[in-house]
């Protein structure tokens, strides 16, 4: 029996400002979560997802980067958290559930996350770059944060007639963004 494939909540769904609920045990469901995941990260083009950002309150997020030497980090986090963080970054973010913004937001330079992997087992990823600040940007996620409350009050006041707009339409279609800036 096929499954109905994932779909994007956006800007205005309350499912992305609730805090997620930890997963239990990581078993079969929580599996099939997280290939659906990839599989609508992917359709979407995009380098990260939060479960909630397809109607999921569940601690899982999943990401896809490729770093500044070309290595790829694929991986999805359970009940993640960071243990460690080293000093701050400002660089430019956009996200698959705010299509068409992209913005400056200050993270961690350097983090380390403990979560559960997709077979259950605890491990510790530690990263920096674009990898450090996906899994900041998804743990965000999980926690009902948006990366545009991360912004000034006169940036966010900048935003507001377009973010009204993007909470206003039905369809919640994204419009098409000039960015090259990867969106999580």
């Amino acid at each position: 029996m096929d499954r109905k494939p994932l779909q994007l909540r956006y800007y205005g769904d309350p499912t992305l400002r609730r805090k997620a609920d930890a997963v239990e045990t990581v078993d079969p469901e929580t599996r099939r979560i997280i290939e659906a995941m990839f599989d609508c990260m992917y359709r979407e083009r995009g380098i990260g997802l939060a479960a909630p950002q397809v109607g999921i309150a569940r601690r899982i997020f999943v990401v896809d980067v490729e770093g500044e030497g070309g290595e790829r980090t694929k991986l999805a986090l359970v009940n993640p958290e960071i243990k460690e963080k080293r000093g701050s970054v400002t660089g430019e973010e956009g996200c698959l559930s705010i299509p068409g913004i992209h913005e400056d937001v200050k993270r961690h330079a350097e983090v380390v996350f403990e979560g559960l992997n997709e077979r259950g087992e605890r491990v510790l990823v530690p990263a920096q770059g674009l990898l450090a600040r996906a899994l900041q940007h998804e743990l965000d996620h999980l926690d009902g944060i948006l990366f545009i409350d991360r912004l000034s009050a006169i940036r966010r006041k900048l935003l507001e007639p377009k973010l009204a707009r993007m909470q206003a339409r039905d369809d919640r279609e994204p419009e098409p963004s000039p960015s090259a800036t990867p969106s999580f």
